[in-house]
């Protein structure tokens, strides 16, 4: 699994012109599955993510988690993450997991990040989504999964 986490003062997704979730301060995070990615990485990441020290202290200092800066969590799925552009001019999506098994593993991470007290808010897995967001930073990290302890 590979997220792209955004520190964000707001974000929001819309579907077909309607409002679908929005948070506050806290983390957009786009969650691609790779082709093969081994189950069980969910967990791992939702426990990595929570507790990264991103948000600024008294001091100014990037010493707060997500719980500590009250903070919520916008997740919307990203297969994107899996394209290929080293051949040619059109991406290949070869790379990223099949929708049908994609799905439940990004739930089961969204899940995950709720079972350690995270407030999160969710996209539509496979829906053409409109995502806003106003980056607080801008900070901007690129987690696999597999490179995690």
């Amino acid at each position: 699994m590979r997220v792209v986490l955004q520190r964000v003062a707001r974000a929001s997704v819309s579907v077909a012109g309607g409002s679908v979730a929005q948070i506050g301060p806290g983390f957009l995070l786009l969650v691609g599955v790779g082709a093969g990615d081994p189950p069980g990485q969910e967990a791992k990441l939702a426990q990595k993510i929570s507790t990264l020290r991103l948000f600024s202290d008294a001091e100014g200092k990037m010493n707060l988690s997500l719980d500590q800066a009250d903070g919520e969590v916008l997740v919307v799925s990203q297969f994107t993450l899996y394209g290929d552009i080293r051949k040619g001019r059109r991406p290949s999506w070869t790379g990223a997991e099949d929708p049908a098994i994609a799905a439940g593993r990004v739930e089961a991470f969204a899940l995950a990040l709720e079972g350690l007290g995270v407030r999160v808010r969710r996209g539509v897995f496979g829906a053409d989504m409109q995502v806003e967001l106003l980056n607080d930073g801008p900070v901007t990290l690129v987690i696999d999964a597999v490179e995690l302890p």
